[in-house]
């Protein structure tokens, strides 16, 4: 059985599972890089850890927040801590001499099952595409984003009215299991692993606030799933009266009579019920 000595790149809540789970589990990690402390939303003279820094700080780990993981000083250090595995989970894209840097390599988690989805967010674009099952990850890393070998996958089911946020933290629990499961798959020995099947590629770009508009035009199942494919972040969102409003959670109804209806009247409709207490809504597609 090899001797694993582990480096941890991540940064949000969706990463600290699968750090806490290597630690649970006896691995030994010698440090963990996460991304520099940012200004509050608030308060920007007041810096913000990341979740996984707030962990690793916790269990006494080494900790590197490097602006550029380019830079000579940054590798140093980070070859300083003798590695032979290391672990990415949501965390930015890593250049060659990192994740070249390790005598078994580098593997990453991802949130879908690969190739589908390849991209920034595919636990979004999964629920946008309506899709019924998505799952988890983790393959070697090399030069082009979310393309490395396969090791291991799992899937789990996608609800009807699950939003992102739902999604994501089944993902996230489930993840660290995969993550478990492959570093001791490592640590005893050659791991086999897949090259992925091009012919099944599909992507998941970047969400920005332009692509967050909801469309009515679009059929009931296509603005329910969008809504709840955004939500609860970034949002989706709509102009009402000079406002933009975001929708949280949409619910279909069936109707007795339907009426068609321009996609301004649609609009309307769902604006009224909007609950500005709450800062969320039910909305009633009508097609």
């Amino acid at each position: 059985m090899r001797n694993l000595r582990i480096v941890f790149f991540g940064t949000p809540e969706f990463a600290v599972p699968s750090l806490e789970i290597l630690l649970e589990n006896g691995f030994d990690v010698a440090g963990v890089v996460t991304a520099t402390d940012k200004p509050g939303a608030r308060d920007k003279k007041a810096l913000q850890e990341s979740p996984v820094k707030k962990c690793a700080r916790e269990a006494g780990l080494t900790l590197l927040q490097p602006p550029n993981l380019k830079s000579p000083d940054f590798l140093a250090s980070l070859a300083a801590l003798e590695a032979n595995l290391q672990v990415v989970v949501a965390f930015r894209m890593l250049p060659e001499p990192v994740f070249t840097m390790p005598e078994y390599g580098t593997f990453n988690l991802h949130g879908s099952l690969l190739p589908k989805y390849r991209g920034a967010a595919p636990i979004n674009w999964a629920i946008i595409r309506g899709e019924k099952e998505t799952g988890v990850t983790t393959f070697f890393l090399n030069k082009e984003i979310d393309t490395g070998s396969i090791l291991f996958q799992e899937s789990l089911p996608v609800g009807d009215n699950e939003t992102a946020g739902e999604l994501h933290d089944r993902m996230m629990l489930l993840g660290a299991q995969l993550v478990l499961k492959t570093t001791a798959a490592i640590a005893h020995g050659p791991v086999s692993s897949k090259v992925q099947d091009e012919s099944q590629v599909t992507l998941a770009p970047k969400i920005f606030r332009e692509t967050c508009q909801i469309d009515f035009s679009q059929s009931t199942n296509q603005v329910h799933n969008f809504i709840r494919g955004m939500s609860p972040s970034p949002g989706a969102w709509m102009w009402y009266r000079d406002q933009e409003i975001k929708i949280f959670r949409a619910e279909k109804k069936e109707i007795s009579s339907p009426t068609l209806l321009e996609p301004s009247t649609r609009i309307e409709k769902a604006a009224s019920i909007f609950q500005p207490s709450t800062g969320r809504s039910m909305c009633s597609n009508y097609n």
